[in-house]
């Protein structure tokens, strides 16, 4: 068929076995932009906003996504992560 190691001689899915995989260092960096008010900017600067501190949320939300990834990309395996940064700049 092809050399996509999670396809088998006739295309159906399947699991790659890497229980003797060497392990290896690697790094994935994300950015994105957000765009709001310069209100709502203010009233984060100055943690302002009713529900809390929403800089603290979103690194919460990015570590526990992060922790989730084998479970939401089909045949992902399980990495082992050793460190995870947010930065936010407002």
């Amino acid at each position: 068929m092809n050399d996509f190691t999670h396809l088998d001689k006739t295309g159906n899915v399947k699991m790659v076995d890497v229980t003797d995989k060497a392990s290896t260092a690697r790094m994935a960096k994300a950015e994105g932009k957000i765009s709001m008010l310069p209100e709502t900017i203010l009233a984060i600067q100055n943690d302002a906003l009713p529900k809390g501190n929403v800089l603290t949320t979103a690194k919460i939300s990015g570590i526990q996504s992060a922790k989730k990834t084998a479970e939401m990309i089909p045949m992902c395996h399980q990495l082992i992560r050793c460190f995870r940064s947010r930065t936010y700049y407002l």
